[in-house]
């Protein structure tokens, strides 16, 4: 027995393991966190200000990475997020700078949230009684997806998981006459990994996020991916990228495009500065192959510039 030949679907399954395709750059997505010009730029994440951003999209054209994912908030925020809306935002600034160098070779994706822009922290807007106003935070997502879509987004990123949202998205989207940008809303499980970000954009929510997913409860996210499919998502973003690794071929086995975010709480614990002030990104070249194999379709990182130059060496 021991020296009989293994059964045919393992050994297909071992070659359709073993031919999966190496990590490449363009697997890899660059998040940009913008800052207002006078702030601080010595924050737990890196940032960048409007003015950097072309040269910025320039090194990754170099290197192969060809996209980038946006997040930007407003210095003045209130109970509406008014902000959100400005057709002169940081966001809508930002999203023309991305474009500016390279034009259409550069895709550029967005955080759709009205977290940046509520004097709450949340990701909704709320009432006179201090309760989520849900038709209200949906409708000013929506009308919020339709203004970066303008600025020459090619895929929103609704974020606050708030039911019926991408469908709203997408309809609003559709009505503006940008029925070709993409909708790519975010499956976020709940997790101690995000506070980097929250530090450095000045996000905290003050009342939780009540619409993030447990990780003890893995089905649920199963089924608001369904949902989001259903209401008209083009690729699903799933966060963080390591503690829910293991439903990318969960969702990827029932026809969903996944591409998992790699958040800044791994970027800060599975790298290290050099002394050329690159980071080392071994371990999380590693964990994208990985990541690759089961089936994303991207990888959003705040390491695609450094990992792109080692496997450009490799």
């Amino acid at each position: 027995m021991l020296n009989s030949a293994p059964p045919r679907f393992m050994a297909s399954a071992a070659g359709a393991y073993l031919a999966a395709p190496p990590l490449s750059p363009e697997d890899l997505t660059m998040v940009l966190l913008v800052r207002q010009d006078k702030d601080s730029a010595d924050t737990p994440m890196p940032t960048v200000t409007v003015g950097e951003i072309p040269g910025v999209v320039r090194e990754l054209a170099a290197v192969g990475i060809h996209s980038v994912k946006i997040f930007a908030g407003a210095r003045r925020r209130d109970r509406l997020a008014s902000g959100a809306l400005k057709k002169d935002s940081l966001m809508v600034r930002a999203i023309g700078a991305a474009k500016e160098p390279l034009g259409s070779a550069t895709t550029v994706l967005t955080e759709t949230c009205l977290c940046g822009y509520t004097d709450s922290g949340n990701c909704y807007v709320t009432n006179g009684s201090g309760m989520i106003a849900e038709r209200r935070s949906v409708e000013a997502i929506a009308a919020q997806a339709a203004v970066q879509a303008a600025a020459g987004a090619d895929i929103v990123g609704p974020a606050a998981m708030l039911p019926g949202c991408t469908e709203a998205v997408r309809s609003a989207l559709d009505e503006d006459g940008h029925g070709g940008v993409g909708i790519m809303p975010h499956l976020i499980f709940s997790s101690s990994l995000y506070q980097g970000f929250r530090s450095t954009m000045h996000a905290e929510p003050r009342d939780g996020r009540p619409h993030q997913i447990s990780p003890f409860q893995p089905s649920a996210a199963l089924a608001s991916a369904l949902q989001m499919t259903r209401e008209g998502a083009d690729v699903v973003l799933l966060e963080p990228a390591l503690a829910s690794a293991d439903l990318v071929p969960a969702l990827t086995g029932a026809g969903i495009k996944v591409a998992p975010f790699s958040v800044s709480g791994e970027y800060l614990s599975l790298t290290r500065v050099q002394a050329d002030g690159t980071r080392d990104c071994t371990a999380l070249v590693e964990v994208y192959q990985m990541l690759k194999r089961s089936g994303a379709v991207r990888i959003i990182t705040y390491a695609a510039r450094d990992i792109a130059r080692v496997l450009h060496r490799c």
